[in-house]
């Protein structure tokens, strides 16, 4: 009999380089926010794969930056902690951003004592001369990594990469119900959709200036009544983001509540309504209600 395996899998790396699509696709949910701006993944976020024989904890976690706000702060905490308690990490890179930026955190992966997985997302967006390059560099870069090029979003080699984690496990009982496949609530995904569209529909700063809370979440025979609140820091941001004749608003609370749709797989009532809560990024007891600070 194939003895269990099951463990952590940590996913780091630059805004912008597909971790969240390669979470994404590797779970076989949508579970992280995907879009085209950066910063768009601000917390950690875990996705469960399981087999007969295995299960796989995937954390997403935020693009490593340097912090302006203390949000930021609680950003970058998430991605220390997913340092530490790595059964295999995974560095997601691609062939545009230039090897070795943010080099403290590669080096602190380079003396990691689990399997480590390099690998170069868009492969799609080169040429195999540059790729072979790239290699070539990011192996001196990180000489304890396997380097296996991917494209998250054409699927490409993601069963080696499910392979390899898979091989890297350490042998163990599940941590999480088979059942399961994430740490996150149902409101968390609500917010987190409702979320996503400001980030596609919005330009500027209103993406992240803005936080979605679901004030309330009730289930019903055959729908969903949410209640969700978008928290600005200044005036003018909620009128951007109302829109002339509250047009704007409409589309994004529209297209969100139709995602929901999908996601929950049940009709949703959603009801959409903007705050004021002036420096929020700063505000450590709204912060920790938010989940950004812990332990604090």
């Amino acid at each position: 009999m194939t003895a269990h395996r099951s463990g952590f899998v940590n996913i780091i790396g630059n805004p912008n380089v597909g971790k969240s699509t390669l979470m994404n696709v590797l779970t076989g949910e949508k579970l992280s926010v995907v879009t085209a701006k950066a910063q768009t993944t601000r917390h950690r976020i875990m996705g469960i794969i399981n087999g007969e024989d295995f299960q796989i904890v995937f954390s997403d976690t935020p693009g490593i930056i340097r912090p302006k706000y203390r949000m930021q702060e609680g950003m970058m905490n998430f991605v220390q902690a997913s340092l530490i308690d790595a059964d295999v990490m995974v560095y997601v890179t691609d062939v545009i951003e230039t090897p070795g930026k943010n080099r403290e955190y590669i080096d602190k992966i380079a003396g990691m004592n689990v399997p480590v997985l390099l690998l170069i997302n868009k492969i799609d967006l080169t040429e195999q001369k540059k790729l072979d390059a790239l290699c070539e560099t990011w192996a001196l870069l990180l000489p304890n990594a396997r380097i296996i090029p991917v494209s998250a979003k054409e699927k490409f080699n993601i069963h080696a990469v499910s392979d390899t984690i898979i091989g890297g496990l350490p042998e163990g009982p599940a941590y999480f119900p088979k059942e399961e496949i994430s740490d996150k609530s149902d409101r968390f995904f609500a917010s987190e959709i409702l979320r996503g569209r400001i980030f596609e529909n919005y330009r500027k700063e209103i993406p992240y200036c803005s936080e979605v809370a679901v004030e309330s979440f009730k289930e019903e025979a055959g729908i969903i009544r949410i209640r969700t609140i978008i928290f600005v820091e200044r005036e003018t941001q909620k009128s951007i983001l109302i829109g002339k004749k509250g047009i704007a608003l409409k589309k994004t609370a529209t297209e969100a509540r139709k995602e929901m749709e999908i996601f929950f797989a049940k009709k949703v009532f959603l009801e959409t309504f903007i705050k004021v809560r002036k420096d929020w990024r700063n505000n450590e007891i709204y912060l920790k209600s938010r989940g950004y600070l812990v332990g604090r």
